[in-house]
């Protein structure tokens, strides 16, 4: 198979590198991030028989379920921090 050399900029390859898994290489990162299978867009209007307020009420409890789990992930770390010392 043929190869091309290619130059990016520093940012842009930290962002592959962060994609990047430990077996793979940068031409299989980059054809997996940018597969056209990958398109959002397919998605677009799925949720539209969901009414405004049935929106709402689910955006709330997943705010609610987040601010918990925040809570919850605080409060394993400040216990975590009294065994430390």
């Amino acid at each position: 198979m043929a190869t091309k050399t290619i130059t990016i900029m520093e940012d842009a390859y930290k962002l592959l590198l962060n994609r990047k898994y430990k077996h793979e290489s940068f031409s299989e990162v980059i054809r997996r991030t940018l597969h056209k299978d990958k398109d959002v867009m397919k998605f677009a209007g799925a949720w539209k028989h969901i009414s405004d307020k049935e929106a709402e009420e689910m955006k709330e409890r997943i705010a609610s379920i987040r601010r918990k789990s925040t809570i919850d992930l605080l409060k394993r770390l400040n216990k975590d921090d009294m065994y430390r010392y």
